[in-house]
């Protein structure tokens, strides 16, 4: 990577702003239930303070607020888990720019500082320069931690960076040296599994696998289209009628390329998804059925695949594993990809990581990636605009 990172740079007495992704699910009573976004920021903000830096200012946004003062989104729970999980207090702001924001910042006791949520303000995202020009000054040094947001171009990914020296974080880096390996230089043979509901989702991220990929395997809504494509029976399961010529395409390709595109070959279906006891396993699906998870010949043909894997890349379920009656394919390919050895193994963020979470196997695999969509448009070979904007190494003569 080309980009100056946390280590290449002197925090010592600095007024440090960093963009965190803390966008965490909450229950009913603002409880957090997943806090894996916070964990992973916790080493970059360790680390700035090891480094003696004067002030850690965090930002980030939570839910949808659209420009809105929104108490339900506010970072109280946020602050409350930081707070807990870093082992020293943080100071909770009400705001996150003006001069209220500003003398708070330089009169705390607290080293560790949380701005209030930045989409209450809609020059946020709309990547307005005044607004980033008044984040950028209550700091030093930028540092982008917050992977999951580094494909929009925001005031507080992009936008800032224009008034500050502008650095990766652990995290920011880590996401971009598994994801660029597995997209640049995968140690082969490399495996890519695909699912979720549209083939119009992925096709991008096929397109740009198709030629470094062994293997693709293809489960989940959107193997019902492939397999329309072929002229196989999908009952009613869901369908992209207006792609089905693109499947087709996409299935030369892979064959010109000579590279295996695995489909599912059996299924657990469906009548209604109101009656799971009712599904059946089946080769062929009829008329008034819909598939909802691939079936266990399935699951052996793609286990084999995976068997002789070096690298494999993980984007999307393999059925609707939100409900547990439908949720075995993806349990069992999961189980399988995290007690293999001597393989890569990278979760694309997303429903994939919320399936590898749900199983309790996330120590199982290589790395999981925090941003669904900023994934998902990296392994298609996008360049994300929070990555670009950092500061080059070349530009204060890091090697």
């Amino acid at each position: 990577m080309n980009k100056l990172t946390v280590k290449d740079i002197d925090l010592k007495n600095k007024k440090v702003i960093m963009r965190a992704d803390f966008n965490v699910p909450l229950d009913d009573r603002l409880n957090i239930t997943d806090d894996r976004r916070i964990r992973e920021a916790l080493p970059t903000i360790k680390y700035i303070l090891d480094q003696k830096a004067k002030k850690v200012i965090l930002m980030s946004h939570l839910g949808r607020p659209e420009g809105q003062v929104i108490d339900s989104m506010r970072l109280t729970p946020v602050a409350k888990k930081l707070q807990e999980l870093l082992g020293e207090k943080v100071l909770r702001l009400d705001d996150c720019i003006g001069d209220a924001v500003k003398k708070a910042i330089e009169t705390s006791a607290e080293r560790v500082i949380l701005l209030e949520n930045l989409r209450f303000y809609k020059a946020e995202t709309k990547n307005d320069h005044e607004f980033a020009k008044k984040l950028a000054s209550l700091a030093d040094i930028y540092i982008n931690d917050a992977f999951g947001t580094a494909h929009r171009a925001h005031a507080s990914t992009e936008g800032i960076t224009k008034y500050l020296l502008s650095v990766a974080g652990f995290l920011l880096e880590k996401e971009i040296a598994y994801l660029g390996k597995a997209v640049d230089n995968p140690v082969k043979p490399f495996v890519v599994i695909l699912g979720g509901a549209k083939v119009s989702d992925k096709i991008l991220l096929i397109e740009n696998l198709i030629s470094k990929a062994d293997a693709i395997i293809i489960g989940g809504g959107m193997a019902y289209t492939f397999l329309k494509a072929k002229g196989r029976n999908i009952g009613k399961s869901i369908c992209e009628n207006d792609k089905l010529e693109l499947a087709r395409d996409l299935l030369k390709k892979a064959e010109a390329s000579g590279v295996q595109i695995a489909l599912t070959t059996d299924f657990v279906v469906v009548e209604s998804f109101d009656k799971p006891q009712a599904r059946k396993i089946v080769a062929d699906i009829p008329e008034g059925w819909e598939g909802v998870d691939i079936g266990p010949q399935t699951r052996k043909e793609f286990k084999k695949i995976l068997s002789t894997a070096k690298t494999v890349v993980w984007n999307g379920p393999m059925g609707v594993f939100e409900i547990d009656a439908f949720a075995e394919g993806t349990r069992e390919i999961a189980q399988y990809l995290a007690g293999l050895k001597g393989v890569t193994s990278i979760i694309g963020g997303g429903d994939s990581a919320a399936a590898v979470s749900k199983f309790g196997l996330e120590k199982g695999m290589t790395h999981i990636s925090t941003g669904g969509g900023a994934s998902l448009e990296f392994l298609e070979g996008k360049e994300l605009p929070g990555i670009v904007a950092l500061t080059n190494k070349e530009r204060v003569g890091v090697r």
